[in-house]
């Protein structure tokens, strides 16, 4: 029975990909790199030192440490611009993260900064419902690696522990993802997972082992979890 979720940031809490993708876009044009959809997008699961490091060495500019993080601290800047005005919560997902954490036990693991992570769930008012979050800068690997869900699980039942309850078995734990590279990472950590199709199709998330597929995720409730992944 599922006891606890740890759901990804990026593409299923925040619709905010085609924004990472448009100031990516933005900031690589000044050294004449075009940000493809296809190069964007064959690298989700990324961190952004990862992937401005991958672009850069794609285009066969030098990726030195020190360009790299003024790029992603630039990055954050507009970024953090352009969601402070709209704030592009997926539909529902409010609504879901308050059902499930009445429930079940809550945390994040994702490839963004935390300071990205922290400001969106203050701005919504959900930062309550996590107990725990992993972010890329706890994690020295990148998804598909399993790194960042196999600490996500840890910390979770540690959370879960210290409240009172029995530990968490690895079935017990659902991942919640968007991206090929999620969905691996979750499924090479031993945990179920649910896939929903914000960001690619159904076919390539089943085709990575996604165990059950939503199109929108306030159509779930705690008793639907549980009923699916027994």
């Amino acid at each position: 029975m599922i006891k606890g979720i740890l759901m990804d940031f990026n593409g299923v809490i925040i619709n905010d990909e085609p924004i990472q993708h448009a100031v990516y876009r933005d900031i690589f044009s000044d050294q004449g790199i075009d940000v493809t959809d296809e190069m964007y997008y064959s690298r989700l699961g990324m961190d952004d030192k990862t992937f401005v490091a991958s672009i850069l060495e794609e285009a066969g500019k030098p990726a030195g440490i020190d360009y790299v993080l003024e790029t992603t601290v630039e990055k954050t800047r507009r970024w953090r611009a352009v969601v402070e005005g709209t704030m592009p919560i997926f539909e529902g997902v409010e609504n879901f993260v308050r059902k499930m954490a009445n429930e079940l036990s809550l945390g994040i693991v994702s490839m963004s900064k935390r300071e990205e992570i922290d400001f969106v769930l203050e701005k919504v008012g959900i930062a309550d419902c996590f107990s725990v979050v992993i972010s890329a800068d706890e994690v020295t690997t990148c998804k598909p690696d399993p790194q960042c869900y196999r600490l996500g699980f840890r910390r979770l039942d540690l959370a879960r522990v210290a409240q009172g309850h029995l530990p968490m078995t690895h079935p017990e734990c659902l991942v919640i993802e968007d991206s090929p590279p999620g969905v691996m990472a979750g499924v090479a950590a031993d945990l179920p997972v649910l896939a929903v199709t914000n960001t690619v199709s159904a076919e390539e998330l089943r085709a990575v082992g996604a165990g059950a597929i939503a199109k929108r995720l306030d159509d779930w409730m705690p008793e639907s979890v549980r009923r699916v992944f027994t």
